[in-house]
């Protein structure tokens, strides 16, 4: 074959394979190529805004902390029309144990002072102690769940308007367990918050009643107030008061 045809057969095929070399590099840059300040190389993140790279962590912008909407945050929230709740009243059982049902079963032996006999529990929310229910666990009632008025203050209001909660335990003889503490914090906040319930109307059974219930070593104000736990308790008992066992609610 002639030299020059040689040639021309030559060339002719390596411009038949360059637009495959310029295919390439559209995958992997040739060497020494360069890219924008402002723009990412391939298989890079996003580059730091030169401005930001010298400011001092604290003083870079920082992201919106989550807003979790109040009703979202109320895992309570009655399906129906809200009472209009006034206040929230703790009681202790001043029992070792207990749980919604033993409880409910021993409110429908009660009767009320017109001779009626109880709808069952009395109370909006029971918080066991890990006798009986889990530690910690808070459980609403019926009450609750359709929004009737309660039978644990012994005073009219304290009952038509007043959420009750009860602990399990003796409060006279021990304190609540950290997990009931945490617990009942957790509602009582929530219900404050919800039906716009000051801290002076979060108040303990023995302050409408002449009871010791929720018993002295309750710290009331410590969950009235949302207060960290600093040991102090608000109330001793006093002598000739009644506890949750013997006292006449209705």
């Amino acid at each position: 074959m002639p030299t020059k045809r040689r040639i021309v057969i030559a060339l002719a095929f390596a411009a038949a394979l360059a637009p495959v070399a310029c295919q390439k590099y559209s995958v992997v840059p040739p060497r020494g190529a360069s890219f924008p300040a402002t723009q990412s190389q391939p298989g890079s993140t996003n580059p730091v805004p030169p401005e930001l790279l010298n400011q001092p962590i604290d003083s870079q912008p920082q992201l919106p902390m989550l807003q979790i909407p109040a009703a979202q945050r109320n895992l309570w929230k009655p399906k129906g029309t809200a009472r209009d709740w006034k206040h929230i009243v703790i009681h202790h059982t001043a029992t070792s144990r207990g749980s919604v049902e033993s409880i409910h079963e021993a409110h429908l032996k009660r009767k009320d002072n017109s001779g009626n006999p109880w709808l069952g529990i009395g109370y909006h929310f029971v918080i066991g102690n890990g006798n009986g229910m889990p530690d910690g666990e808070i459980e609403q009632t019926f009450r609750w769940r359709q929004q009737m008025h309660g039978a644990h203050a012994g005073v009219g209001d304290y009952n038509q308007r007043g959420i009750g909660i009860v602990l399990v335990g003796n409060f006279e003889k021990e304190h609540p367990t950290a997990a009931q503490l945490v617990a009942v914090k957790s509602l009582v906040r929530m219900l404050k918050a919800e039906y716009r319930i000051d801290a002076e109307h979060v108040v303990g059974h023995s302050d409408v009643k002449a009871t010791a219930c929720p018993g002295k070593y309750f710290p009331l104000d410590e969950v009235s107030f949302g207060l960290p736990a600093s040991g102090f308790v608000r109330r001793t008992s006093r002598p000739g008061e009644s506890t949750f066992a013997d006292f006449n609610r209705n």
